[in-house]
């Protein structure tokens, strides 16, 4: 292949997949931070201290570290895509079901399940991104 033609080749599949990997990059930030923003109200309607907030906050953390490991071995046997498609459901699912939090501890479970379902989502982009751009262009895809 001439390189002219993998350059236009690599730059059409970049300007198709990076948009929407962009935005489920955006959810995903605004999705660990928002609950901080919920915190205003959401405290004192849930009847929940900054101790609570605190360890829910941090629990999906300890959810993501725990199924990091699972999720990128079944991310390896299902495949890429699948499995992306399977975490976005499932964290739109979770993120959906936050409103139905009625105290601590469904509040707690939720931002569990969060950090559990969103796991695999970073290293399945980037296993999704080698499948389609040669290693010749693979760190300013990285990178972008």
């Amino acid at each position: 292949m001439i390189a002219s033609e993998q350059d236009r080749i690599v730059r059409q599949v970049f300007f198709r997949l990076m948009p929407l990997l962009f935005v489920g990059y955006v959810m995903a930030y605004i999705d660990r931070i928002n609950v901080g923003f919920a915190a205003l109200r959401m405290n004192a309607d849930l009847g929940i201290g900054p101790a609570v907030f605190g360890l829910g906050a941090g629990i999906f953390f300890i959810g993501y570290f725990i199924f990091e490991v699972p999720s990128n071995l079944i991310l390896e046997k299902v495949g890429a895509r699948r499995w992306i498609a399977r975490i976005m459901i499932t964290w739109g699912l979770l993120s959906a079901a936050m409103m139905f939090v009625q105290g601590a501890t469904s509040f707690l479970i939720l931002r569990f399940l969060l950090g559990a379902a969103e796991a695999g989502f970073y290293p399945g982009v980037i296993l999704y991104l080698t499948y389609w751009f040669p290693k010749a262009y693979r760190a300013r895809i990285f990178g972008a």
